[in-house]
Protein backbone atom coordinates (compact mmCIF):
# COMPACT_ATOMS: atom_id res chain seq x y z
CA UNK A 1 0.00 0.00 0.00
CA UNK A 2 1.27 3.39 -0.93
CA UNK A 3 0.23 6.60 0.51
CA UNK A 4 0.81 10.25 -1.17
CA UNK A 5 -0.35 13.44 0.45
CA UNK A 6 -3.51 13.93 -1.37
CA UNK A 7 -4.67 11.04 -1.44
CA UNK A 8 -4.52 8.25 1.47
CA UNK A 9 -3.50 5.69 -1.34
CA UNK A 10 -1.97 4.68 -4.33
CA UNK A 11 -2.28 1.97 -6.98
CA UNK A 12 1.26 0.35 -8.08
CA UNK A 13 -0.16 1.88 -11.78
CA UNK A 14 -0.50 5.46 -10.41
CA UNK A 15 2.57 5.43 -8.40
CA UNK A 16 4.18 4.39 -11.93
CA UNK A 17 2.67 7.22 -13.49
CA UNK A 18 3.87 9.27 -10.78
CA UNK A 19 7.62 8.57 -11.04
CA UNK A 20 7.21 9.51 -15.03
CA UNK A 21 6.91 12.62 -13.30
CA UNK A 22 10.17 14.62 -10.59
CA UNK A 23 8.87 12.29 -7.49
CA UNK A 24 10.83 11.19 -5.05
CA UNK A 25 10.02 7.39 -3.89
CA UNK A 26 11.11 6.82 -0.47
CA UNK A 27 10.66 2.84 1.13
CA UNK A 28 10.66 3.04 4.62
CA UNK A 29 11.04 -0.64 4.55
CA UNK A 30 13.79 -1.72 6.64
CA UNK A 31 17.52 -2.88 4.88
CA UNK A 32 16.72 -6.14 6.06
CA UNK A 33 13.64 -6.42 4.07
CA UNK A 34 14.98 -4.60 0.82
CA UNK A 35 17.54 -7.36 0.81
CA UNK A 36 15.64 -9.90 1.45
CA UNK A 37 12.47 -8.75 -1.32
CA UNK A 38 14.09 -6.28 -3.32
CA UNK A 39 13.02 -2.72 -3.52
CA UNK A 40 10.88 -1.12 -6.37
CA UNK A 41 13.45 0.14 -9.05
CA UNK A 42 14.09 4.18 -8.58
CA UNK A 43 12.85 4.83 -5.38
CA UNK A 44 15.52 4.93 -2.27
CA UNK A 45 15.69 3.14 1.34
CA UNK A 46 15.29 5.06 4.61
CA UNK A 47 14.07 2.95 6.48
CA UNK A 48 11.31 4.37 9.19
CA UNK A 49 13.49 4.27 11.98
CA UNK A 50 16.03 7.03 10.45
CA UNK A 51 13.59 9.23 8.55
CA UNK A 52 12.73 12.02 10.91
CA UNK A 53 17.02 12.39 10.80
CA UNK A 54 17.38 12.25 7.53
CA UNK A 55 14.53 15.04 6.70
CA UNK A 56 16.12 17.53 8.59
CA UNK A 57 20.02 16.62 7.17
CA UNK A 58 22.35 19.11 5.57
CA UNK A 59 21.53 18.64 1.51
CA UNK A 60 24.91 17.42 1.01
CA UNK A 61 24.90 15.10 3.55
CA UNK A 62 21.31 13.51 2.73
CA UNK A 63 23.05 13.16 -1.04
CA UNK A 64 26.27 11.54 0.31
CA UNK A 65 24.02 8.92 2.33
CA UNK A 66 21.32 7.87 -0.12
CA UNK A 67 23.18 8.82 -3.12
CA UNK A 68 20.12 11.65 -4.42
CA UNK A 69 18.97 14.92 -3.98
CA UNK A 70 17.34 16.08 -0.70
CA UNK A 71 13.83 16.91 -1.45
CA UNK A 72 12.49 20.50 -0.40
CA UNK A 73 9.76 20.75 1.60
CA UNK A 74 7.40 21.64 -1.28
CA UNK A 75 8.77 18.68 -3.56
CA UNK A 76 6.71 15.78 -4.15
CA UNK A 77 7.41 12.69 -2.34
CA UNK A 78 5.71 9.41 -2.19
CA UNK A 79 6.63 6.68 0.64
CA UNK A 80 5.97 2.78 0.70
CA UNK A 81 5.65 -0.10 2.60
CA UNK A 82 4.07 -3.31 2.66
CA UNK A 83 1.30 -2.68 3.97
CA UNK A 84 0.58 0.96 4.20
CA UNK A 85 1.13 1.45 8.26
CA UNK A 86 4.70 2.71 8.14
CA UNK A 87 4.46 4.98 4.84
CA UNK A 88 1.47 6.39 7.02
CA UNK A 89 3.76 7.31 9.81
CA UNK A 90 6.50 8.42 7.47
CA UNK A 91 4.11 10.92 5.87
CA UNK A 92 2.86 12.28 9.54
CA UNK A 93 6.76 12.70 10.46
CA UNK A 94 7.20 14.59 6.99
CA UNK A 95 4.27 16.86 7.50
CA UNK A 96 5.53 17.20 11.05
CA UNK A 97 8.33 19.06 10.06
CA UNK A 98 6.66 21.43 7.23
CA UNK A 99 6.81 19.15 4.21
CA UNK A 100 3.56 19.90 2.34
Amino acid sequence: SLCAGGAPSLSYQELKDLKKADVLHIDVWERWEIDRFGKIPASINIPLGELVEALQMDPTEFKEQYNQKMPSKSDPVVFSCLAGTRSKQALGFAMSLGFS
